[in-house]
């Protein structure tokens, strides 16, 4: 007789009458893989949030790396000229339209915005501010501040973002460049005779 078998015999003594945990789990759940109560619950609770949500859901709602509530960010997309960043950055493009985010959950900011990103697209709004505030007083410091950051380097509607200068919200805040309309595409084109995007 090999070791091996010795040992798989003593084991089994050792054990005795031991059910595996999968068994058990099993008998006690009734049916195998019926959902508990609990289970089917989420399930309808997650496809309700689907069947209500659009777009935006490309927006993550997972935790976003934490920014500090004071910190002076920005980001711009390849193409955008450095001049035409320097000049949102210091506020010299005409705010065109405004968002406050206040108050909001990270789940109400995300729709809010999406909304308001697509409308000011979809007027022709070129510069728009968004006010999400530090959150120096919350839980968890800078946390909207944090998923707005982020969702707006991921709008495909976002060319440009940068913190505001200090007469617009200043670290509570963002100024945004928006993609052109077609329609403003066209006028542009005519206006230049082509030439310009």
């Amino acid at each position: 007789m090999s070791d091996s078998t010795n040992e798989d015999d003593l084991f089994r003594e050792a054990m005795g009458d031991v059910a595996p945990l999968k068994t058990r789990a099993t008998a006690e759940r009734g049916k195998p893989g019926a959902p508990t109560a609990g289970q089917q619950q989420r399930r309808h609770d997650a496809q309700h949030d689907r069947d209500e949500e659009g777009d935006e859901r490309g927006l993550t709602l997972a935790e976003v790396p934490p920014v500090d509530p004071h910190a002076e960010l920005g980001w711009k997309q390849d193409g955008v000229q450095r001049q035409v960043f320097e000049r949102l950055r210091g506020g010299d493009y005409p705010v065109e339209a405004s968002l406050d985010l206040h108050h909001k959950t990270v789940k109400e900011a995300r729709l809010a915005l999406w909304n308001f990103l697509t409308a000011a697209h979809d007027s022709g709004k070129r510069c728009v501010l968004v006010a999400h505030g530090r959150g120096e007083k919350s839980p968890t410091p800078a946390r909207l501040k944090s998923f707005v950051v982020h969702w707006l380097t991921h709008v495909p509607l976002v060319i440009a973002w940068h913190t505001a200068p200090p007469r617009l919200g200043g670290t509570g805040a963002a100024l945004i460049l928006v993609r052109k309309s077609r329609e403003g595409k066209a006028q542009n084109r005519e206006l230049h005779g082509g030439r310009a995007e």
